[in-house]
Order: structure tokens, then sequence, then C-alpha cells
């Protein structure tokens, strides 16, 4: 057991000594949503250091609930897989994600937004089907970040997928999404509409009508966005 143990047999608290060091849980998010690479993980959780995640990995392999895979040699390159035993973490991440929705309070939690989270799960959730058959770029502009972090592009392509960049791909705009970043956030958590945002004047769509009229429809929401909000 680690120095953090609990000392009991309660398989509730032998659990807790793995899933509750600070950002496992977390962690564990971005690895049940698809993320392999340490890049990628590092993209989910902007606010933990290569270092600690580095660990939180180590920690997990440890235990069982992660397998680091060589992927490449020359350079060397690792992919982190949920083990059967982390697949069975599934149900219990979400469950703690549908129980924040309902139970937290959102005006507190929409003060703690990040761009780059945000647009990273945009990025991953995207609804390519209801999107151009073609290269589609859209750049979100938010007027209220300071300008190294105000922009971001997002791309699509039928055969490459959806990319995320942070710097101007040089590629010709088909949208721009003009907001701030709590109500963008809001969109994303189900909380807010694209149409009601923009009829308060707090987002704007310009360029492509048929794309930015099919906004709501092609961003996709968070995998939590359908359960609804206990009243608070």
């Amino acid at each position: 057991m680690t120095e953090a143990s609990y000392h009991q047999f309660c398989p509730v608290a032998m659990a807790s000594e793995i899933l509750g060091a600070r950002w496992t849980i977390v962690l564990l998010r971005e690895l049940c949503a698809g993320s392999t690479r340490f890049n990628d993980l590092r993209r989910g959780v902007p606010r933990m250091s290569p270092a600690l995640l580095a660990r939180r990995l180590r920690e997990l392999e440890q235990h069982g609930v992660v397998e680091r895979r060589l992927v490449r040699r020359t350079p060397e390159l690792y992919e982190y897989v949920l083990t059967e035993a982390g697949q069975g973490l599934r149900d219990v991440v979400m469950a703690v994600g549908i129980w924040g929705q309902r139970w937290i309070e959102s005006a507190p939690s929409l003060e703690n937004t990040d761009p780059s989270l945000l647009m990273w799960d945009i990025r991953r959730n995207i609804r390519l089907e209801n999107l151009p058959p073609r290269r589609v770029t859209v750049q979100f502009i938010y007027a209220d970040l300071p300008a190294a972090s105000a922009n971001w592009w997002l791309l699509s392509d039928p055969q490459k997928g959806a990319d995320l960049c942070s710097v101007d791909p040089g590629f010709d705009v088909d949208l721009f999404v003009r907001t701030d970043l709590r109500t963008m956030t809001a969109i994303w958590m189900g909380l807010e509409t694209v149409a009601r945002a923009e009829n308060e004047q707090r987002l704007a769509r310009i360029g492509d009508s048929d794309l930015g009229a099919a906004m709501q429809s092609w961003l996709g929401l968070s995998p939590f966005a359908a359960y609804e909000k206990h009243a608070f």
C-alpha cells in the first residue's frame, strides 16, 4: 500500500488509494476519452506539469490500470492504453462526471475556464458527419483573452479527421466565430445554445452562412451535457 494508505480492508478505501491522488481521476477521464500519447494527454490536462503526468502514469501502470506500449524505437514513442482493469473504470469516471453535471452549481465552475482544454474537447467531439465533405477551417476568436491565447483554428478533413491549431495554419477560413470564453464553455457544457448567445450578442458567426447556421449540429457537446442540471 502507498504512504497515503487508509489502512482499511474496505474496497472503497483501497480503490481510493489509487484513484484519490490529485489529477488521477482527470487523467483517467482523458484515457477513457481515447488519448494515448503523452502529448495528447498533456493537452487534455494542460495545468498538470509534465513531471507529475509522467509520475501518475507510472503509478497507474504499477497498479495495472494502464499499459505502456512501445510504438516506435527511434526516436522512442510510447502510448498508454487502459488495461482490462482500466476499462472497468469507464463507468466510474462517467458516474463522477454525471454527478458533477447534476449537482455542482454551474456559476462557480464557469469561472474555471481554460481555452486549450475547451478547444481540445471540442476537437475530439466534433461531429464530422454534419460538416461539408471537404476541408473546413473554423477560426474561434475569444475577444476577452490576451492575443496569445485568443485565436484557435478548428480543422476538419474527410480523410484526416479533425485537428486543432493555436497558430494560424495558413488555410482560408470558412467561418469566424467571435465570442467570449465563458459563453463558449457554457455552450459546450449544454448550459447555453449558439442561437441564444448570438441573439444576446455574445457570439457572432461570420462567413459561410450554411456552415454557421449548422454550428450547433457539428459542434458537439460535452458527454455530460445531456444530463439535466439540478435546480439551485
